[in-house]
């Protein structure tokens, strides 16, 4: 095995969940994986338990809690007793207590909660909290896809949680890259807290690619494919990010991404490009 890489996290969000991509990532010093109650239609952490369970204690595993299947579609739900319980089943699917929880897109549900937003916000971070000291899990920590409903809903009777997780690259708006950072502030997250997720927007296949350029963001960038450059720009969209989650089912996909790691950002352009995502949000002219 390689030296590990803990900036890089195995997504396995679209994943087959195969022994190959998991021992290869082991092979390549990605000791870490993310998954979630919900993926892979509600089985992902009993797939995990039976193809790879072997290889489970090598790995740190986060998964999420917050989607249930429902009769008819996906709920949500901030239910406090719900989300400790999920918590408590994500243990005896996988076999073994995850690293960290995160509570998943508490947004989903906030949308229709209205004034009680804050309250139950309080009561789902707690029932994570509560399940890591009752050492259901390690960590627990917040996984957002649009973390800016949730600037206003803290105060000082939040629990904080260890780790931020929310989407990172060039294809996310300044709103949401300010709301990483705002959370960050006010959390009082220290350095290796906060984490991205998605740093090609979906698909390294999407035509943005072939118009823009990534290399721009980086020092010596032309040593580097446009895929690799827009992965370790990401580290820097928003500020602070220690560590990517990303996905594929190629180690060999992988493997081009940890090349880059070592690549030097180049700050002047980050700032220029924040400063013209924040002038197209607020309409002023470039």
């Amino acid at each position: 095995m390689r030296g590990a890489h803990p900036r890089v996290v195995l997504g396995l969000h679209r994943s087959r969940h195969g022994r190959r991509l998991l021992t290869g990532a082991l092979d390549l010093g990605v000791t870490s994986i993310d998954t979630s109650t919900n993926y892979l239609g509600f089985r992902s952490h009993t797939v995990l338990a039976r193809t790879v369970g072997d290889l489970l204690p090598r790995l740190r595993v986060s998964t999420k809690v917050g989607y249930f299947p429902g009769p008819e579609r996906t709920e949500h739900s901030l239910d406090p007793v719900r989300l400790y319980e999920a918590v408590e089943q994500a243990a005896r699917d996988l076999g073994r207590e995850p690293d960290l929880v995160f509570l998943h897109n508490p947004e989903h549900s906030l949308r229709d909660i209205g004034d009680h937003g804050r309250e139950a916000f309080t009561q789902g971070c707690a029932a994570l909290e509560n399940a890591a000291a009752k050492g259901l899990c390690g960590i627990w920590g917040v996984s957002s896809w649009d973390p800016s409903p949730l600037v206003g809903l803290i105060d000082p009777t939040t629990p904080r949680p260890s780790v931020l997780m929310a989407r990172t690259g060039l294809l996310v708006g300044v709103r949401t890259l300010d709301a990483v950072d705002a959370l960050t502030a006010v959390w009082g997250l220290a350095s290796g807290s906060v984490w991205g997720m998605s740093p090609f927007g979906g698909d390294t296949g999407d035509p943005v690619w072939d118009r823009v350029d990534p290399r721009m963001f980086l020092r010596n960038g032309g040593r580097f494919s446009r895929t690799q450059a827009a992965f370790r720009a990401a580290y820097c969209l928003p500020r602070r990010v220690s560590t990517l989650a990303v996905g594929t089912d190629e180690p060999a996909h992988l493997a081009e991404l940890l090349v880059v790691l070592a690549a030097e950002i180049d700050e002047g352009t980050i700032r220029e490009y924040r400063a013209l995502l924040r002038q197209r949000s607020s309409g002023q002219p470039a």
